[in-house]
């Protein structure tokens, strides 16, 4: 079996170089870029099985990178964790809504780095006994192609967005609260807040095509998929 690919793009070459030894360590196969541009070829070229982002990047930041890497059908769906220090929440809820998987904030711990990486790609991957097709009304959402289609037309959505629209889906009716939603597409340790929950639907809601015909807003309690 392959090895995960994971593309580094970090332009601190000590950083850059302790990624790629620990992840290497781990079994994974590491490719590094130290600019923007060089990492969006890179991507583009080799598509990975996850990208670790800087934001604070010389020419194109991170923040570019992230818009353009969900903006190609060629690397929409790749899990992006950003990794930085800028650790302000305004700037978590800004990458997450651009399409991050994850947020890690520098300093880290490179065992913490290399289980948060692991459990994106553990939730990226198709989960035994949730590979059946799901249709609910229009939507069909076909696990293991990871792809949702509306009336048949395909519906491009980051591996965030696809894992809430799946997880609501599958329980149509149930009224579930932010942080319910957090630790179930994100995990205990995901780096996300209920405002980033929030900003999850609205971008959600926006690629389906009608805000209101899927996913409905339980005031003072949280998020249900319509029956």
């Amino acid at each position: 079996m392959a090895r995960p690919s994971i593309l580094v793009i970090e332009d601190e070459p000590d950083i850059l170089e302790l990624v790629r030894y620990n992840l290497a360590k781990e079994g994974y196969g590491v490719v590094g870029a130290e600019t923007g541009e060089d990492g969006l070829a890179e991507a583009r070229a080799q598509v990975p099985d996850l990208i670790l982002l800087d934001l604070m990047l010389p020419g194109v930041d991170g923040f570019e990178v992230c818009g353009a890497l969900r903006a190609d059908p060629r690397t929409s769906a790749v899990p992006v964790v950003i990794l930085t220090a800028r650790g302000e929440e305004s700037d978590i809820v800004r990458g997450l809504e651009l399409g991050a998987d994850d947020y890690i904030v520098k300093p880290f711990s490179p065992r913490v780095l290399a289980a948060r990486v692991g459990a994106v790609l553990r939730r990226r991957a198709v989960v035994p006994g949730e590979q059946a097709s799901l249709r609910a009304g229009d939507v069909l959402i076909d696990p293991a192609r990871h792809e949702v289609l509306i009336q048949g037309r395909p519906v491009g959505l980051t591996a965030l967005e696809f894992r809430l629209l799946q997880y609501l889906a599958r329980h149509p009716g149930w009224v579930f609260t932010r942080r319910q939603i957090m630790q179930a597409v994100g995990g205990e340790d995901y780096a996300a807040t209920e405002r980033a929950v929030d900003v999850q639907i609205h971008g959600l809601r926006h690629k389906l095509g009608d805000p209101e015909a899927y996913i409905e807003t339980v005031r003072g309690v949280g998020y249900r998929f319509k029956e």
